[in-house]
């Protein structure tokens, strides 16, 4: 069966008052790298050694280029992944949001014009419609 209007709008309102509940989050993810302190006598300088601990790192991208943040401690681990499980709270609920505004503008009516469109409208609708097909 499908979904009124009025469920619809209760659905998205719905959704609309979890945003306010979301805390501090941001994008990324949580990488472990492998390194090598770079001392000749060390026991990470040899061939087939795994290296030191791995550091945590935060990657995310920022203006088209990924930034790492290096997570010195665990507290700072158990922060970044709560910051990063919230971005993922805060994108599901902007899909949600999203589809029911989809669904919501396909079942609203259109409200018919009682005056039929203007010369300087249609001028304008057929100038805009001649750029669009040119690029």
């Amino acid at each position: 069966m499908p979904e009124s209007l009025d469920t619809l709008e209760a659905e998205r309102t719905r959704i609309l008052r979890e945003f306010p509940n979301l805390g501090d989050f941001r994008p990324g993810s949580i990488c472990a790298i492998p390194r090598r302190c770079g001392k000749p006598g060390c026991y990470c300088a040899k061939p087939k050694d795994a290296g030191h601990d791995p550091q945590l790192r935060l990657t995310s991208k920022a203006a088209g280029k990924t930034v790492a943040e290096t997570i010195s401690s665990p507290a700072a681990l158990r922060k970044a992944n709560a910051e990063i499980a919230e971005f993922h709270r805060f994108r599901e609920l902007s899909a949600q949001l999203t589809a029911a505004n989809e669904k919501i503008c396909r079942l609203r009516p259109v409200e018919e014009a009682p005056v039929p469109w203007s010369p300087e409208e249609k001028k304008r609708l057929l100038r805009s419609m001649s750029r669009w097909r040119g690029k």
